[in-house]
């Protein structure tokens, strides 16, 4: 046997390393394992556990992803110790916020070509010495966190990197990083297969250096090239103000002012606060609406306002969606991942329609007619009130990576 009292750190961490087998349909894998040896009891420099060696040394390996099903970072860990001669006498592994045993039997970890075998949980990456470890119930909690709860989270706030402001992140980057989730969501086959590649060895303190610019470079991949909504573009009236509170100028058809439909207050908050948007599509003088938004508080929250007086147009012309898309830099083609809501049939919704918006009818008021005179007012969507909106908007974007193949699926009535 080896005396490991003369081998370099690097080596011994090599030797030992665990081999992770993953779900066969496990969408991500780990980037790197950051290694730290212990010769005397201490305090992990990678998690909250006290590393207290079994024998001649504990080599403490911290397994980095950049992704779990549930948020955007993940660091797990495996501590694997060793006599002086070289033998493996315990390990054990993170699971859930916990340490455990990797007892496969007398308690040992199975092996594989000499290292110890770790089963690495389907999506969420605890550990299990074997899979037939994992219960039933174990397995069905695992398909709604691969499934239905996939993304949940969003970005990981509760690390150290996170809490010292190494990265940050906007609510916006949630919602992107939960649209990614999504789109990753998966039913495990619990069948494991090991990872082809060994990920990267280094010293934790290199790791430790690389995993904040990893999550920046993360973050700036889904927000170049993760398929979500280019704008949302709202009508005014009985969308967002109750029209049967607008009071005119005497004379004039400028509304000085006017109260909100109850929710639309909150519904542009929060939208706007998720990073969409945000295009006033609207029918009037200028004036009334820089009034009655400006009133509220509303008018600064958009990106572009785009007003029938400006345009020289009323919906369900062309030109008013058009120059909706141009002002924030988009163009017919994005039509496909951009939704008009608004409360007229034969204006809002025929004119998104014509130009493959997707359409969305704020049912709110009772002013105008509900029912479609054709296919041409045929919303996509209904909605009761401005509450409904974002999670509406939520349900939805995760279908825009499918639209541009086939058309976004009709409401059923």
């Amino acid at each position: 046997m080896t005396d490991i009292s003369v081998e370099a750190d690097g080596d011994l961490a090599a030797r030992f390393a665990p081999r992770l087998l993953l779900d066969a349909r496990e969408p991500y894998r780990p980037v790197a394992y950051g290694y730290t040896l212990f010769r005397e009891p201490g305090q992990s420099p990678s998690s909250k556990f006290r590393v207290e060696p079994a024998g001649a040394l504990a080599i403490e390996y911290a397994i980095y992803y950049d992704w779990d099903i549930g948020h955007l970072y993940d660091l797990e860990h495996v501590w694997v110790h060793v006599d002086a001669q070289g033998q493996i006498v315990l390990v054990e592994a993170s699971a859930h916020g916990g340490r455990r045993v990797m007892d496969a039997g007398r308690g040992k970890a199975r092996m594989l070509d000499g290292h110890p075998a770790i089963y690495a949980e389907a999506g969420k990456h605890a550990h299990w010495a074997a899979p037939e470890h994992m219960s039933a119930a174990d397995r069905e909690k695992l398909a709604v966190l691969c499934g239905p709860a996939a993304g949940i989270e969003g970005v990981h706030l509760g690390n150290p990197f996170a809490e010292r402001g190494d990265y940050l992140a906007s609510e916006e980057d949630h919602r992107l990083a939960r649209l990614r989730m999504r789109h990753d969501a998966f039913v495990p086959s619990h069948d494991y297969l090991p990872v082809a590649d060994m990920p990267a060895l280094m010293p934790w303190a290199d790791l430790r250096a690389a995993i904040p610019d990893r999550v920046r470079a993360e973050l700036a991949r889904l927000r170049a090239g993760l398929p979500r909504f280019g704008a949302i573009l709202l009508d005014c009236g009985d969308t967002l103000v109750d029209e049967r509170t607008e009071i005119k100028q005497p004379g004039s058809e400028v509304v000085l002012r006017g109260d909100l439909i109850p929710g639309a207050a909150g519904m542009v908050h929060a939208l706007k606060a998720l990073g969409y948007p945000l295009v006033l599509v609207a029918d009037g003088p200028r004036q009334s609406f820089v009034n009655l938004l400006g009133q509220h508080g509303l008018w600064e929250l958009f990106d572009a306002h785009v007003i029938s007086e400006d345009v020289g147009a009323l919906k369900p012309d062309a030109r008013m969606f058009d120059t909706a898309l141009a002002a924030i830099g988009l163009t017919r083609a994005d039509a496909w991942r951009c939704v008009m809501v608004g409360n007229n049939l034969s204006r809002d919704i025929k004119g998104a329609n014509a130009l493959g918006i997707t359409s969305i009818f704020m049912a709110w008021s009772t002013l105008r007619t509900h029912e479609p005179v054709d296919e041409t007012e045929q919303p996509d969507f209904r909605i009761e009130a401005p509450g409904d909106l974002p999670v509406l908007i939520d349900s939805l974007e995760p279908l825009l990576r499918f639209k541009g193949r086939s058309p976004m699926p009709k409401a059923v009535s």
